[in-house]
C-alpha cells in the first residue's frame, strides 16, 4: 500500500476492535440506569488504583478538574502560593488561579521539557516566595520529572507535592510509577491521552486515606452523606459511562505504550543524526511513555518545517506556543520576555510528530523520510 499521508492521531483504528465492547458496557450503564458514581466509576477505580500500584484512585470529571481538587483538598487557596513550570497545558495554572492562589514558576530543563530542580530551589529560597505551599511538577509529554529530587525539596522547604500526571500515566521511576511521588498525582483521560475516555474524565491518586476522604467529599458537593455538607465541594464526579469505557480500555494501556515506545525508539534511530531535528532525550531515572513524541526544530527553521510536514500530509502540533507567563490572562503577574529563558525557547522550537499504537512501519517511515528530505 502506498503511503502518501499521516494522521497525527487515529483513535478510530485504536479502538475499532474494542468498539463491541464499548457498545455493550454502554448499554449495560443505560439499562442500569445508573448514570451518575454507578458501580462501574468503583469498579474502574479499583482496576485503576491496582495497576497505577496507589492505594486510592478517584475518578472525576477531569484532568484540570483533578488538580484543583487536588489544591483543595491541601488547603491551599487565598494568599497562597503555587510554584510550576511556564512549559505546560494552562489548565495547570488555571486550577492554581481557581483555587484562589497565585502562579509562581520556575525554568525547565531543557533536555527534557520538565521543571528544573535546582530553578526551583532557586525560586523557593526568595524571600518574595516564602508563601509557596505546594509545587506541581509537570511530567510533560510522557517524560516523568525527577520525583526524588522534588520530594527531597517538599522536605527541606515544608511544600506540599502535587504531580500532574496528565500526560503520564504509566511512566516509571525505578518501579513506583507517576502519580505515587506525592501528597496526590492527578491524570487527565482526555480522549486524546495514552488512556483515554470517550469524553472527558480524570483520576486523582493519593496513598493517604484522610487526603482520599477529602476529594471523594469535595468531588460530590463536599457530601460524604446525601444532603449532609461538611465543606465546600461541587460537581466534580466521573460519569458512569465513561467509567465503563475506560474499564474496557485499561487492560490494553501497557500494550499501547509499548507500541508507542517502539515508535519512538524507530524515530530515535532514525532521526537521531540529523543537523536540523534534535529528537527527545529520555532521562536515566525513569521511563517515557510518549504521549508525544516532540522534537525540537533549530535555527529559526520550525515554520518551515511546519510547512514541509504540511505538504506532505503529514499530521503535526506544537504543544505549547506560548509560555504561561507570557499569557494574557496572567499579564498582572507583571512576568516578561526573558524572565524563563529555556521554557521560551522551547515555545519556539518544539513540535510533536505523529505517535499513536495503530501507527504502520510504513507510516513511519514515510514520516522519517520526509523530515531527512527537510533536514
Amino acid at each position: 500500500m502506498t503511503i502518501n499521508s499521516v494522521p497525527a492521531l487515529d483513535l478510530l483504528r485504536q479502538y475499532r476492535e474494542l468498539l463491541p465492547q464499548v457498545a455493550r458496557a454502554m448499554s449495560r450503564v443505560v439499562e442500569s440506569g445508573a448514570f451518575i458514581l454507578g458501580p462501574d466509576v468503583a469498579a474502574f477505580e479499583k482496576e485503576v488504583a491496582e495497576w497505577m500500584g496507589a492505594r486510592f484512585a478517584i475518578g472525576v470529571s477531569n484532568g484540570t478538574d483533578a488538580l484543583f481538587i487536588a489544591l483543595r483538598a491541601l488547603g491551599v487557596g487565598q494568599n497562597d502560593q503555587v510554584l510550576s513550570s511556564p512549559f505546560t497545558f494552562f489548565a495547570t495554572v488555571s486550577a492554581t488561579v481557581n483555587s484562589g492562589a497565585v502562579p509562581v514558576f520556575a525554568d525547565i530543563d531543557p533536555k527534557t521539557f520538565n521543571l528544573d530542580p535546582n530553578q526551583v530551589e532557586q525560586v523557593l529560597k526568595k524571600d518574595t516566595h516564602k508563601r509557596i505551599k505546594a509545587i506541581i511538577p509537570v511530567h510533560l509529554y510522557g517524560q516523568a520529572c525527577d520525583m526524588e529530587a522534588f520530594q527531597a525539596l517538599s522536605k527541606k522547604y515544608g511544600v506540599f507535592l502535587v504531580e500532574d500526571a496528565c500526560q503520564s500515566i504509566g511512566a516509571k521511576i525505578g518501579d513506583k510509577k507517576t502519580g505515587n511521588w506525592s501528597q496526590f498525582g492527578c491524570f487527565s483521560l482526555y480522549p486524546t491521552k495514552n488512556l483515554g475516555a470517550v469524553g472527558d474524565a480524570g483520576i486523582i491518586t493519593t496513598n493517604d486515606q484522610e487526603l482520599a476522604e477529602r476529594v471523594l467529599a469535595i468531588r460530590n458537593h463536599g457530601s460524604k452523606t446525601r444532603y449532609v455538607h461538611e465543606v465546600i465541594g461541587s460537581n466534580f464526579r466521573m460519569d458512569t459511562v465513561q467509567a465503563a469505557a475506560l474499564r474496557v480500555f485499561l487492560p490494553h494501556l501497557d500494550h499501547w505504550i509499548r507500541e508507542r515506545q517502539k515508535t519512538a525508539s524507530f524515530y530515535d534511530e532514525q532521526l537521531g543524526e540529523q543537523e536540523q531535528i534534535v529528537v527527545p532525550a529520555k532521562a536515566s531515572f525513569s521511563t517515557h511513555t510518549y504521549h508525544q513524541y516532540t522534537v525540537r526544530v533549530l535555527n529559526g527553521k520550525r515554520e518551515a518545517f511546519k510547512n514541509h510536514l504540511s505538504a506532505k500530509k503529514i499530521g503535526h502540533m506544537v504543544y505549547y506556543p506560548i509560555p504561561c507567563h507570557l499569557q494574557k490572562a496572567l499579564s498582572a503577574l507583571g512576568y516578561k520576555k526573558g524572565d524563563f529563558p529555556a521554557a521560551e525557547q522551547a515555545c519556539e522550537e518544539v513540535l510533536s510528530l505523529p505517535i499513536f499504537p495503530s501507527m504502520t512501519k510504513e507510516e513511519q517511515e514515510y514520516v522519517v523520510d520526509a523530515i531527512k528530505v527537510f533536514a
